[in-house]
């Protein structure tokens, strides 16, 4: 898929959030990248064979101090790549965006991936 098209679907994905949380999306850098980092993977202690598809890099609104501020922003990357593979067609390609936008920026609300599991078996 083009690039173009895939930092869009980013995008849409982004504006699809409902308001409140789109609303607390403050001091916080979505990109998109072919792919992640040696660094990146060695940060998560990533095992071969697993795939990432995106990251969330920053500190959850949950554990922030009232003092908190003049930091850099808080990043999620969307990896293109990872997802063009695991998906067979442009369908699918939207729907995996979509998710991934979704599960990276609840890390940002200090949302946990057990819990991002928890929430999916209801």
């Amino acid at each position: 898929m083009d690039s173009r098209k895939f930092e869009w679907l980013v995008a849409q994905a982004i504006e699809s959030l409902p308001g409140e949380f789109q609303e607390r999306l403050e001091n916080i850098d979505i990109v998109v990248a072919d792919l992640p980092t040696r660094e990146q993977l060695r940060a998560l202690g990533g095992r071969r064979g697993e795939t990432l598809l995106g990251l969330y890099e920053g500190v959850p609104l949950t554990q922030r101090s009232h003092g908190y501020g003049f930091v850099i922003p808080d990043k999620v990357t969307i990896f293109q790549r990872p997802i063009e593979s695991i998906c067979k067609n442009d369908a699918q390609i939207i729907a995996e965006v979509q998710s991934v936008v979704r599960h990276e920026i609840a890390h940002h609300f200090g949302i946990s991936d057990d819990r991002l599991r928890q929430l999916g078996r209801d």
